[in-house]
């Protein structure tokens, strides 16, 4: 191995072998990549296991988790899934970046291992650096070195003699060795030195009470100064004029706190060259007054001596102990001063000062110091209330004290009687050369005036005298910094405990028992002052920095709230006296947040605030603070607004209007209730009149027995809103909302109405699904059947009393109102719709219990719910109406043919004849016009049985009513009259029209066969038209009264100004339908030529078909009864088209 001059190996030390080859030469071993690894240093900085990545993202997963878990079965279904959605992405998120770091740390040891080789490099660097460095220290100091003339004569002598000639004594001294003393010469001496020391301490030597205590052993004697030093001296010699001189010192003290490098910065026992200064200026001291050892060299004139004037004695050992005792409390004051900046060094440095005087006698520490202001113009309140730079001063001093007399002496009686004889019996007349100096350390704390914006009176900042008496046994200044501290820290807290339980702005909130409380375990002392609930906030002044903190107690819901205190901490340090303010604003902000939390659970729309115009606010009452408006989702105008008091909410129900003229679209208060939240748990509700505005028209609330309250009531349990009741006050405010609405419906109608409780639900079974906890304490309304069915249709089938029900107020889902109608006779639904249930459901918005005959009518909007029962109303009233007289007409008119074949309150469906059925539904009844009628014609399909006998001959073509054509003409006639006339003239009609359609439809049918163009349709509801291809021809059907039709010439009609069409009206006796004029417009029309001829050859033909019937032809036609008029009408069709074909 290579190696330098001064012995050590080349580029530092190694641990690498060596191997010696044949040729002489060294070969380095190459060592393994492990090894060289294992010597790079290891460098961790900026890196963090995966371990704890993924420990702290499975943690916040699992919190998020039992978050959701309980506030998710709260929220509607649609805010759940959507909830969940988002939950799931943001988590997706993390996992990703989490697997994405992941795969990166499968590199993580080769960039370990780059940072380790980097650190490498950089340590070699420095080596390098420093080598050059040391190089060129080497070589400036080389130049000065200078080598000392050469020793001429001795090299002669060596030269001539071989030997030295001229050695000098000292070195004679230093080579040949003395004779040694025996053990008992040793012995002998000490025991002489030691007679000689205890002699002359009890007889002349002058020694300090405090060093009173001492032995004498091994040649020396040890003085021992109880909680300053242990000094051992000896004497010169025996005679009188020897004097003392210094052996050993040990300091009686014992470094406290963190020891950490004090030993050895401050060891007890002096070494090395502390020891040979204090060795030498002890025993200076000692040998003050004493001749030199040794005299001055010649022609040296020595300095003169201090001498002892006439009656004085000296006292070395008096100036000793003054030496020691100043020396040992110096050296502790270094020690408080050395830990004091270590304090510093620990992050206290900016707020902490440490300073020592020059003498280095007093140490001053300033604490809380703050950064001086900004230049600039300081605000009136920074003016008014300026603060200082530090919050204090303690001081550390060396200081000598008077003996004093009493119980204040610093020596006991004893110790006085015994120095006092002592002095009397070694010192006689004389006084001695030197005073025992009476030095001790004194601590002065002085809190600065106005630290933190707080005055303290003396009282709060006393702290026991023993609490700053500095121990040598345990010196720990930082204990004594932090208990003046703390003490300070107490004083402040315990006054603004004070401020705030009696002052003007927090009297009200904090003045309870139990609001406020002072707290003084733990690290700091703080208070704890209740916010509301359970949340609690602790404010206390950091020891370090001597800032107004404020934190939660530890609660890990408010983890989040973290931010939030640490800002309003930074503007509180700027100015501390705005503390009350800070707390009620915390106060104010953190009862918003948890009822916002609440809010938020039930899945509800909230404001913090909304554009209300500051005197719009005082509405809500002189002691409102803070406000949460709840909007209604059901009714976006109304709100449930939480007022927030002092000492508890205040819920009120408000109805709002936008200005929409202002700028900004202010709101204002139309209306305002008070809600009285105790009676909730009683099931009771009340809505009492506020300070607002009076109520507009249409808005004035009805005030039943027992339902107003004081307005000042509160809520048993300060500011602990449960979720139950919250949900309930919703839904209240949204029941009664829904009852203002139809209750102004009603007052606008003039329908007089009143509440009514229930213990049975009246309303339809179908509707237990939709319930709440509150629904049997809501009153309905109720109202007459007379009042709000006054002028319409058939209110005779209602009974007296209707109720009317708002629903869904109390969900998410939109609100409804349901009428519920008790009809006074009972028409049982038939049909598809009606089997198999007591209870059927026509329509979304009708119910129908058939057991009990109530009728509920569903209206999916409040605004219009009475609208739509009136509707919805006359639609079935004459559903009912018309169901009952088809039902009757089989008796009554001995129709037998017709019968019901559905009913479902919506639709009424008869066969009128046969298998001819007609379907009836009411539209638009709540029209100028008095509402209409859809007609639907068809025909009863045939049996499987029926079909099946008729498979054979070709499938049958779908049924077809001829009545469809007359549908437009047929409805007009239910508007006209009494529904039960008018639905009797309807089916009457029908019944006598049905041969006439039927024998058109089958000569239309029969046409279209032969390909023949012949066109059918209706002209009215009695009158029917065949016109003939060529377009100029028709013949005309109308029905007559008495069962009678009477078939003429399109081109005449029964009002013709001619003796036989008055002849023909006389015999007829007039016709059942006059049309609107008295002249049809037939001039298109041209007369079928010879048409009388026609007419009595069909006459002719029918009789010889075997037709009965009574036939009377006239100038224009035929008039026959209506059994005979399909064969009548079938010849005389084909009559006049042979004619008209022959033509």
């Amino acid at each position: 191995m290579e190696k330098a001059v001064n012995g050590l190996v080349v580029n530092g030390t190694t641990s690498h072998t060596s191997t010696i080859i044949p040729n002489g030469d060294t070969a380095m071993h190459d060592p393994a990549p492990e090894e060289l690894e294992r010597e790079l240093p290891i460098v961790m900085d900026g890196q963090i296991p995966l371990g704890e990545l993924v420990s702290r993202l499975s943690q916040s997963m699992y919190a998020e988790l039992t978050e959701l878990a309980e506030t998710m079965p709260q929220m509607s279904d649609a805010a759940r899934k959507r909830f969940i959605a988002d939950w799931v992405v943001k988590i997706k998120r993390q996992v990703v970046k989490l697997y994405a770091i992941a795969k990166w740390s499968r590199d993580a040891s080769v960039v370990q291992k780059a940072m380790n080789i980097t650190a490498f490099l950089m340590d070699q660097n420095r080596q390098f650096e420093e080598a050059i460095m040391g190089l060129k220290y080497c070589r400036d100091g080389l130049d000065p070195a200078r080598l000392r003339n050469h020793d001429l004569l001795t090299s002669l002598d060596v030269l001539t003699t071989g030997t030295y000639r001229r050695l000098p004594t000292c070195i004679k001294e230093l080579i040949i060795p003395t004779t040694p003393l025996t053990d008992e010469e040793v012995a002998k001496t000490l025991t002489d030195i030691e007679d000689a020391m205890r002699y002359r301490l009890r007889t002349s030597e002058i020694v300090p009470w405090e060093m009173s205590q001492y032995r004498i052993a091994d040649g020396r004697v040890f003085f021992v100064a109880s909680r300053l030093f242990e000094a051992s001296l000896c004497l010169r010699g025996a005679a009188k004029n020897d004097g003392w001189f210094f052996v050993n010192v040990e300091f009686l003290f014992k470094v406290g706190g963190d020891q950490t490098g004090m030993q050895a910065e401050f060891p007890r026992t002096p070494t090395g060259a502390l020891k040979h200064n204090i060795t030498e200026e002890a025993n200076a001291r000692l040998g003050f007054y004493l001749p030199p050892d040794q005299p001055p060299p010649p022609g040296v004139e020595a300095p003169p001596r201090p001498e002892l004037p006439e009656g004085v004695v000296d006292a070395p050992l008096v100036r000793v102990f003054n030496f020691f005792q100043m020396m040992s409390l110096s050296y502790q004051l270094e020690i408080l001063w050395y830990q004091a900046e270590r304090i510093r060094s620990l992050g206290w440095a900016e707020f902490l000062t440490v300073e020592m005087t020059n003498n280095r006698r007093k140490l001053v520490v300033s604490y809380w110091v703050r950064k001086p202001p900004p230049p600039g113009q300081p605000s009136a309140a920074q003016a008014r209330n300026r603060m200082p730079l530090l919050g204090g001063k303690l001081s550390v001093s060396i200081v000598q004290v008077k003996e004093k007399i009493g119980r204040k002496a610093m020596r006991s009686p004893k110790a006085r009687v015994l120095a006092e004889l002592q002095e009397r019996s070694k010192l006689e007349q004389a006084r001695p050369s030197d005073d025992v100096e009476n030095l001790r350390f004194d601590v002065q704390w002085e809190p600065e005036p106005g630290a933190l914006g707080v005055t303290l009176r003396p009282e709060d900042v006393h702290i026991p005298p023993e609490q700053l008496r500095i121990d040598p046994n345990d010196l720990d200044f930082e204990s004594l910094i932090r208990g003046v501290i703390r003490r300070h820290t107490e004083g402040i807290m315990q006054f603004l405990q004070a401020q705030l339980v009696r002052g003007a702005l927090t009297r009200n909130v904090f003045s309870a028992p139990g609001e406020i409380t002072f707290v003084s375990d733990g690290v700091a002392p703080s208070l704890h002052v209740h916010l509301c609930a359970d949340e609690m906030v602790k404010v206390t002044v950091d020891p370090r920095t001597g800032r107004l903190t404020l934190r939660d107690t530890g609660d890990l819901a408010a983890a989040g709230r973290g931010p939030r205190f640490a800002a309003i901490s930074d503007r509180l340090n700027d100015s501390p006296w705005r503390l009350p303010e800070a707390l009620i604003r915390l106060r104010l902000t953190t009862i918003t947040d948890l009822a916002e939390q609440k809010v938020q659970y039930l899945g509800l729309q909230s404001f913090r605030e909304r554009n209300f115009a500051p005197e719009e606010l005082t509405k809500l009452g002189p002691d409102a603070r803070g406000t949460l408006y709840i909007q209604l989702a059901n009714f976006p105008s109304h709100y449930l607004v939480l007022v927030i008091t002092d000492n508890d909410y205040r819920y009120a129900l408000i109805n709002v209007k936008v200005q929409q003229a202002t700028m900004y679209n202010d709101m204002i208060m139309e209306d305002i209730g008070w809600l009285n939240v105790r009676r909730i748990h009683g099931d009771e509700f009340s809505v009492e009149a506020g300070p607002g505005p009076e109520p507009v028209t249409g808005q004035k609330r009805k005030r039943e027995d027992g339902m107003g309250v004081a307005a000042g009531e509160q809520y048993s349990t300060s500011f602990r809103l449960e979720t139950k009741v919250l949900r309930e006050l919703y839904a209240y405010c949204c029941a009664r909302v829904a009852y203002t609405k139809v209750e102004q419906q009603f007052k606008l109608r003039g329908i007089p109405y009143i509440h009514v409780h229930s213990t049975v639900n009246t309303a339809a079974p179908e509707l237990a699904h939709i319930q709440s906890s509150l629904a049997r304490s809501i009153p309905a309304l109720c109202v007459l059947s007379s009042d709000i069915l006054s002028g319409a249709p058939a209110a005779e089938a209602a009974m007296p009393n209707i109720r009317v029900i708002p629903l869904n107020w109390w969900s998410s889902d939109q609100a409804k109102v349901v009428t519920c109608v008790k009809l006074k006779y009972v028409q049982q639904p038939i049909g598809k719709r009606a089997s198999g249930t007591s209870v059927i459901r026509p329509s979304k918005r009708i119910i129908y219990d058939t057991r009990e005959a109530i009728v509920s009518f569903l209206s999916d909007d409040v605004d219009k719910c009475v609208d739509e029962f009136l509707e919805e109303w006359a639609r079935v009233s004459k559903m009912v109406v018309i169901a009952r007289e088809i039902a009757q007409m089989s008796t009554r008119y001995l129709w037998t043919d017709v019968r019901l074949l559905s009913f479902d309150l919506q639709t009424v469906e008869f066969a009128y004849a046969s298998d001819y059925t007609l379907s009836l539904t009411c539209t638009d009844q709540l029209s100028s016009v008095g509402g209409s009628y859809h007609l639907r014609f068809g025909r009863i399909e045939p049996d499987d049985d029926v079909l099946m006998q008729i498979d054979g001959e070709g499938a049958p073509l779908p049924a077809h009513n001829p009545h469809e054509d007359v549908e437009p003409y047929m409805r007009s006639l239910l508007r006209h009259g009494r529904l039960s006339n008018a639905l009797h003239r309807l089916v009457g009609l029908l019944r006598e029209t049905l041969p006439i359609v039927a024998e058109l439809e089958d000569i239309r049918a029969t046409a279209t066969r032969a390909g023949r163009a012949v066109d059918v349709f209706a002209k009215s509801a009695g009158w029917f038209r065949i016109l003939y291809g060529d377009l100029r021809h028709a013949l005309d059907f109308r029905l007559m009264a008495g069962a009678r039709v009477v078939v003429l010439d399109g081109s005449h009609s029964l009002f013709d100004d001619s003796a036989d069409a008055h002849a023909a009206i006389r015999h007829l006796g007039g016709a059942k339908f006059a049309p609107v004029s008295f002249r049809d417009n037939t001039g298109a029309l041209q007369p079928i030529p010879g048409f009388q001829g026609l007419v009595q050859d069909a006459i002719k033909a029918a009789i010889s078909h075997g037709v009965s019937g009574r036939f009377a032809p006239i100038d224009i036609g035929v008039i026959c009864d209506v059994a005979a008029v399909r064969i009548v009408g079938r010849m005389l069709y084909q009559k006049v088209f042979e004619k008209l074909a022959a033509t």
